[in-house]
């Protein structure tokens, strides 16, 4: 007699998460105060800075953080000089109250940004 088998069902595959970043303080060491108050709003952007551009001085009022898709981007403070390079896969908490800037190169970057803030409050502020 011959034995016929059977197939073994396919074993259903299981989510997976990996922490790309978890920071109580930006790039730069500046620990995170807190949340601002009022009633939390999220925000997820996703974000196109062209080739050879530099942004202009800014802040972020609100806790954020980045991921970089595609592309390297400098980001750097206007106190202190400190500066870091961000390339595709890349994290980075972000400053708070902080002065700073990005600059691109030849590449265009494709980042997203989530953004941790309040009803009506401001994404960023621009500083001359």
């Amino acid at each position: 007699m011959t034995s016929i088998s059977t197939p073994e069902a396919p074993t259903p595959s299981l989510p997976t998460a990996q922490v790309l970043l978890r920071s109580s303080h930006s790039w730069d060491g500046t620990p995170y105060a807190s949340y601002p108050r009022g009633a939390p709003e999220l925000t997820l952007l996703q974000i196109n800075i062209p080739a050879d551009t530099e942004l202009g001085w800014h802040i972020h009022p609100i806790p954020s953080a980045a991921y970089i898709l595609s592309g390297e981007v400098w980001v750097e403070t206007r106190e202190g000089g400190h500066g870091t390079l961000l390339k595709q896969g890349d994290t980075i908490a972000a400053l708070v109250n902080i002065q700073h800037r990005a600059r691109t190169g030849a590449v265009p970057v494709d980042l997203l940004v989530f953004y941790a803030g309040s009803e009506g409050m401001a994404l960023s502020e621009s500083n001359p």
